[in-house]
């Protein structure tokens, strides 16, 4: 087993994490965000990649999730632990708790989905019933448990084109479409490990309530900010507890 982690907003680094070499991967979909780092975090070696780009300067849309996808596959990656700040939708979602979906819907259009779509590709229909991987997303729920961390481990992830956040009414919308957290890299990042079969789950943060939702106020940037830093430690902790059962 060859563990890929993959960083999100304010997540794009990780604290305690031994680097031993950058490698710069030009896959047949183009260049990965960044380099893809290997090193070694609490006495496990791990591959790491940030998708926003180390300086974060590649919004949502624009990530080329095929690249990063097929890099770490290229890379020998077997499974994916995919880090994500979103935002809480029902009430049980709060800010600075750890949630692990177990379903995902997706709203996002104009990204690149699938990699079996050039004319020499035969037409391939993947099973994506159940988008996560169970044994990944047991070992996370059960280490945050061991650690007493706030967490949820049955949620419904949407996914939202970005960069910008959604309106309250969209937000609306999505709950009662059955979504319970709402972020904007979750897809097509799932389906695109599925295809290349490398094992896959999201550990998400939720950084704010969505649009409409806890005390109904506007998003608050310097909230998401403090729940980001305050959280980080969380999934520090977690990933220290967690890796050690997967490698």
């Amino acid at each position: 087993m060859k563990i890929g982690i993959i960083g999100g907003s304010g997540l794009n680094t990780i604290d305690n994490l031994e680097i031993k070499h950058r490698q710069l991967v030009n896959s047949a979909y183009g260049a990965a965000s960044s380099p893809v780092m290997f090193g070694e975090l609490c006495g496990s070696e791990i591959v790491f990649l940030p998708r926003h780009g180390i300086a974060h300067t590649i919004p949502p849309h624009k990530i080329n999730y095929r690249a990063n996808i097929a890099a770490l596959k290229e890379l020998g990656v077997t499974h994916i632990i995919s880090i994500a700040a979103v935002g809480g939708i029902t009430p049980a979602m709060s800010p600075v708790k750890l949630v692990f979906p177990d379903q995902i819907i997706d709203y996002t259009y104009s990204r690149k989905h699938t990699f079996f779509e050039d004319e020499d590709s035969s037409v391939v229909h993947i099973d994506f019933s159940y988008p996560y991987d169970e044994t990944l997303r047991s070992v996370l729920s059960q280490s945050a448990g061991e650690l007493k961390l706030a967490h949820e481990s049955v949620a419904t992830y949407g996914a939202t084109q970005g960069p910008r956040l959604e309106t309250a009414a969209e937000i609306a919308r999505m709950e009662k479409d059955g979504c319970d957290i709402v972020g904007m890299t979750g897809m097509p990042e799932a389906v695109l490990a599925r295809e290349l079969e490398v094992e896959y789950a999201h550990c998400t943060l939720v950084v704010n309530w969505a649009a409409g939702k806890g005390d109904g106020s506007v998003v608050s940037m310097q909230e998401i900010e403090n729940n980001l830093k305050a959280g980080s430690q969380s999934v520090l902790k977690l990933l220290s507890k967690a890796l050690p059962k997967l490698i």
